[in-house]
């Protein structure tokens, strides 16, 4: 495991040999939530207890949360890249977008 997801914030997970513990922070946001646990079950439970104090912490003050990742991936590539991708996407009867979405999960394993 070296994710969960909870409410759409994403952390990401360690484990410290030093602390005999899992430590995990939430991804993708500029403010720094942490949290730990000695368990899987532990770490869960502390992840989802941290996005709650979180929201409920910002609401409390009055501002706003900071946003996880929107799925919005803006990317610059050479024409000449681009033009082969449109070629594929078009011999595989999808759009650009499904086709670098697909070789994005093959790339990353999903």
């Amino acid at each position: 495991m070296k994710h969960l997801n909870y409410k759409n914030y994403i952390a990401n997970i360690e484990f410290s040999a030093e602390d005999e513990a899992f430590i995990g922070r939430i991804a993708g946001i500029q403010d720094i939530v942490t949290f730990h646990g000695e368990s899987v079950n532990e770490l869960k439970q502390a992840f989802t207890e941290a996005v709650d104090f979180y929201l409920e912490t910002c609401a409390a003050k009055g501002i706003a949360p900071n946003k996880p990742f929107s799925g919005n991936l803006m990317l610059r590539v050479p024409k000449e890249i681009h033009a082969k991708i449109a070629g594929l996407a078009d011999a595989n009867n999808t759009s650009i977008n499904q086709w670098v979405i697909g070789a994005l999960e093959k790339a990353i394993g999903v």
